[in-house]
């Protein structure tokens, strides 16, 4: 640190300083006696001190300024990137402890002449390094991009990274294109010799399946080295700690380079989540039979809609409404006529009323119940409709016209429709679709309804509605003012070859209308339904009170459960006005949670299900990849070395890289009278004067 002291105004000014100093010592002390007749040298000492301190504070006046130099002498960095996977683990072996203190060598090495960082990754890139090798994948391009985030702009002069060049997860290291700037050195892990090996691939399944249906899920079967040995290939559904075995097959290996994809179909017969375990039985002489098993999860939802078409007759609108909601996997669709048959609309969550009521058939007993039991309901009216009975049934649309003779209406899209979007090519093209059968007359809305489709008449765009919706007294309604929407459909594929507008406009429309209000006052979400076992569990919760107002006053307790009836207990901790939870990690296996809050001493309970699956990904790619690690190495200007050459890759830095030092220089400027000691200074230069003139009998 080097300091140069600077004024304000011009150098010249200190020798009025000095002078104003001299002068005041002079005037008091050149002709007093009383110290001089004693010793002139008192007159001197007491002088000194005078001039000193007045000039001192003279000096202060001119706002001295103290600019110093700070010169920061930094080291070359060398990260070490430790791989800490599990397919380290078993490569290394008994050896691990040995290659961990090489490394901790290494590190001691390079440290005389550089500033050596340690990190360990795995999934992530990570500070330290503990060789235990537990991590469940390996990313080694996201390891490169969190080391040059880190050290980009900083004197980064090396990098060594030691690892088996197997990755799992992120993209192949030697694409990333991270601009590190410096040689790359890979330590090269692990056996590149390829083993017998018998090992489940791949297995692709859906995570979601429905109550009722099958699913598939495609199991890629590979082995190495074992040709002429067989296998079996076996799906069995995990209950507790048992396994149900569901299907079988005799796989033949018949070549030394083996590969087999194969196709299982299972039945969705059991709601929730379901773990399935797919394994190959062992062959002789293969090396790692852990590779040999996968556990996979499928959420099995009794979730499916139960909707029914009750029309007063066949009509080809049945067939096309029937198709919209096929198209979706969550709902099942039923045709009923209330004159040929027994109809319990309580077994449904949803309605259609194609012309109901009608002028044949009011179905008063139909509808009683769809308005007792608040069921959502479609209405469309037709020329078999029965307005007055209509009009009675439901409490969003009056109308006062006839049948007899029905309009020719097209329909009019309301681009500010608020209950829900639609896409660009509905709003473009539902203008274009052909007429309706409407009845004639007045429509007036009379309850709280919003219009998606008003009707042209002829060349008259008017404001009646054509298809509305909301809520009534008796649950949410919509009306479809006319028949023949097959008309749409078939309009729809002869312009675009797909049924594409008009499945989104009759979908999210039955979407809405059958989706259920949630009047939970106290609800509680895992953030999935599955989680890996190297991911936390993490739970949201919300508290209403009786207005259904957002509060968190109350404390929210929360009990997980695991397949043996062992419980935990947590407390939720508040978060705004909501609750949030991280309940750490849990092994393997189906988990159930009951949450528990209390208002104004009214308990209220919410209760959910979670699982958590393995990661595998270590096991099943279990060779080295040295390769890889030339071509990484190779593109950084670095190179390749063993373990049994950590010794010498210090030396190998030292003489392959000159990394200078670098000199930081900054510049530091403060006000002189900052300074504690120049206070003391004065403070001691004032008290010394007046100590001695008391010591020598003055005052």
């Amino acid at each position: 640190m080097f300091a140069d002291l600077s004024f304000e105004y011009p150098f010249w000014f200190v020798g009025l300083c000095a002078l104003a100093g001299l002068a005041y010592a002079f005037g008091m002390y050149w002709r007093d006696n009383r110290f001089h007749d004693r010793s002139p040298r008192n007159n001197r000492i007491l002088g000194t001190l005078r001039f000193l301190a007045v000039t001192l504070l003279c000096l202060l006046l001119l706002s001295p300024t103290l600019r110093s130099k700070i010169v920061d002498v930094r080291k070359p960095v060398v990260v070490i990137a430790q791989d800490q996977s599990e397919s380290l683990r078993g490569a290394l072996g008994l050896d691990s402890a040995q290659y961990a203190a090489a490394v901790e060598n290494l590190r001691a090495k390079l440290s005389e002449e550089y500033d050596v960082r340690l990190f360990a990754f795995g999934s992530a890139l990570r500070e330290g390094a503990d060789f235990r090798f537990t991590d469940k994948s390996t990313n080694i391009s996201a390891a490169l991009d969190g080391i040059y985030d880190l050290y980009a702009n900083q004197n980064l002069g090396a990098v060594v990274l030691a690892t088996d060049g197997i990755y799992n997860e992120g993209s192949n290291p030697t694409y990333s294109g991270t601009a590190l700037g410096v040689p790359v050195y890979c330590v090269a892990l692990g056996d590149t010799v390829q083993k017998k090996d018998l090992y489940l691939k791949k297995v692709f399944n859906n995570r979601i399946a429905y109550l009722g249906d099958k699913f598939t899920l495609e199991a890629d079967v590979a082995a190495y080295n074992l040709s002429g040995q067989t296998t079996r290939l076996t799906v069995s559904r995990i209950e507790g700690d048992r396994a149900v075995p569901l299907q079988t097959k005799d796989i033949q290996l018949d070549k030394t380079d083996f590969f087999q994809t194969h196709e299982i179909l299972l039945d969705a017969a059991q709601p929730g989540i379901q773990r399935f375990r797919i394994s190959l039985s062992g062959v002789q002489g293969e090396a790692n039979a852990a590779n040999n098993t996968r556990d996979i999860f499928v959420e099995v939802l009794d979730a499916r809609q139960k909707i029914l078409l009750l029309a007063n007759a066949p009509h080809p609108d049945l067939a096309a409404l029937k198709q919209v909601l096929l198209g979706q996997q969550n709902y099942a669709v039923d045709i009923r006529y209330p004159q040929n048959d027994q109809v319990d609309p309580s077994q449904y969550d949803f309605v259609v009323l194609h012309q109901l009521p009608g002028s044949n058939s009011t179905a008063d007993a139909a509808l009683n119940v769809i308005r007792a039991k608040k069921i959502p309901r479609l209405f469309i009216l037709g020329a078999q409709s029965n307005l007055a009975a209509f009009n009675q049934q439901q409490g969003l649309l009056n109308v006062q016209g006839s049948v007899a003779q029905p309009n020719s209406v097209e329909p009019r899209i309301v681009k500010s429709f608020p209950l829900f979007n639609l896409e660009e090519p509905v709003l473009k093209n539902t203008n274009l679709f052909p007429a309706l059968v409407a009845p004639f007359g007045e429509f007036s809305i009379t309850g709280n309804a919003s219009v998606l489709l008003t009707q042209k008449i002829g060349a008259v765009e008017t404001n009646y509605p054509l298809l509305l919706m909301g809520d009534d007294a008796t649950g949410k309604t919509g009306v479809l003012a006319g028949e023949g929407v097959y008309r749409w459909r078939l309009f729809d594929y002869l312009q675009r070859n797909d049924f594409a507008v008009f499945d989104e406009l009759l979908g999210k429309t039955i979407q809405y209308l059958a989706l259920k209000d949630d009047k939970r006052r106290f609800r509680v979400y895992a953030a999935q339904n599955v989680f890996d076992e190297n991911e936390s569990i993490r739970l949201d919760a919300e508290l209403y009170n009786a207005s259904y107002e957002l509060i968190n006053d109350p404390d929210a307790l929360l009990v997980i459960a695991d397949e043996q009836g062992r419980k935990f207990n947590f407390t939720f901790t508040k978060n705004g006005k909501a609750y949030t939870l991280n309940a750490g990690f849990f092994p393997v296996g189906n988990y159930s949670f009951e949450a528990q809050a209390t208002v104004n001493g009214e308990v209220l309970k919410a209760e959910g299900r979670f699982s958590v699956q393995p990661v595998q990904l270590e096991q099943y790619a279990t060779t080295a990849d040295h390769n890889l690690l030339r071509v990484l190495s190779g593109q950084y200007g670095g190179s390749v070395v063993y373990p049994a050459q950590l010794d010498a890759l210090a030396e190998r830095l030292r003489n392959e890289n000159k990394l200078p030092a670098i000199r930081y220089e900054s510049t530091s400027t403060r006000s002189a009278i900052n300074l504690k000691w120049i206070f003391f200074l004065l403070l001691g230069l004032l008290s010394g004067e007046w100590f001695l003139r008391r010591y020598w009998g003055s005052y």
